[in-house]
């Protein structure tokens, strides 16, 4: 017949649990032996019998080191935890802040627009108000500074066309008077300050808002000169 099953209660005879004790304590440090050497494992095997009695075993010789190195193991995994949790915290708090931030802007934009009016009291329409034509203000002022700036610019333009044209019109005059004293037939250079002096015209004219000045051809000042003549 087969042994049978033995209940697992404390047994109250000292003397068989005492046997029983040093059968099984003999039985652990032989499976701790079997799993390090089987497994490739670092084992630590400590016991205390009722009578205080301390009974220890360690494949690399030292309970200590693998006691250290499971407190070390223990404390990291722990600060690990401890940290992602701190973290994911941290983020939270931050997104949810973002999205405070966010809703405040779309509102405030909504305002701006005239939207969404009805939640706002009589001083926070004051508020908005004040701020829509502190804006408005600013808008004009800066577009009074750029037509300032352009009107000055068009003005030194001008002013630049002006001597320009009162230089090629001393010139043209000078080539007249060579032409009637036949000194100086005339020819391309003519022509061409003709055609400047006509270009020059039309953009002082066009930025005065006056009648174009028609500039005398060659074909013309030479009729002039065979009248003359």
């Amino acid at each position: 017949m087969g042994r049978g099953k033995i209940e697992i209660k404390r047994i109250e005879n000292n003397t068989n649990r005492q046997v029983t004790f040093c059968k099984r304590r003999n039985g652990l440090l032989k499976k701790a032996y079997e799993l390090s050497v089987l497994c490739d494992a670092e084992v630590a095997l400590i016991v205390f019998s009722s009578r205080g009695r301390v009974y220890e075993y360690a494949n690399n010789n030292s309970i200590k080191s693998t006691i250290d190195r499971y407190r070390k193991a223990t404390t990291d995994a722990s600060n690990s935890c401890s940290t992602q949790e701190i973290n994911a915290q941290f983020y939270q708090q931050e997104s949810k802040k973002l999205r405070q931030q966010i809703q405040m802007i779309q509102n405030s934009n909504r305002h701006l627009m005239g939207e969404g009016l009805s939640s706002l009291n009589v001083k926070e329409l004051k508020q908005l108000e004040n701020r829509l034509e502190r804006g408005i203000s600013r808008i004009r002022s800066k577009k009074h500074e750029m037509i300032l700036a352009e009107t000055d610019t068009l003005q030194k333009r001008e002013i630049q066309l002006e001597q320009e044209n009162a230089c090629l019109r001393a010139k043209i005059a000078e080539n007249e008077r060579l032409q009637q004293l036949s000194i100086v037939p005339p020819g391309q250079e003519y022509n061409e300050m003709q055609a400047y002096l006509a270009r020059n015209l039309l953009q002082l004219n066009m930025m005065e808002g006056l009648p174009v000045f028609q500039v005398p051809d060659k074909k013309s000042l030479q009729l002039g000169l065979d009248l003359v003549g």
